[in-house]
């Protein structure tokens, strides 16, 4: 198992956490297994920005990016070098500290999409 320490979110974590994940796991289904109700609007098929979070230390170990996420990351509020969508980005076999993002950007939601 992996740990993730998980910085503290106003309204989904306030105190931050520490929680595990196999290897191969999603971000965004760790958080969630973990009673973090990130959201996830476009249900975890890289088609929004919701899930959007910034991997603040063991960002090397993931798998770079796929093209449609690169895109669809262009478009996340408080988009950083370090930002990648929680719902593609996977566990490996390195300690991750992750934060979420104040806000998000829910185009389907806006009527942006």
């Amino acid at each position: 198992m992996t740990q993730i320490i998980v910085l503290p979110h106003v309204e989904l974590c306030p105190e931050g956490t520490v929680i595990e994940a196999a290897p191969g796991t999603s971000i965004c289904d760790a958080l969630l297994d973990n009673g973090i109700e990130i959201e996830h609007a476009c249900e975890k098929s890289c088609a929004c920005t919701t899930c959007h979070v910034i991997v603040r230390e063991g960002f090397s170990s993931l798998a770079e990016a796929e093209e449609e996420e690169e895109d669809l990351l262009d478009k996340a509020w408080g988009l950083e070098p370090q930002s990648r969508l929680s719902c593609q980005a996977e566990v490996g076999d390195v300690a991750l500290v992750v934060e979420i993002p104040r806000y998000t950007i829910n185009m389907a939601r806006e009527g942006k999409h």
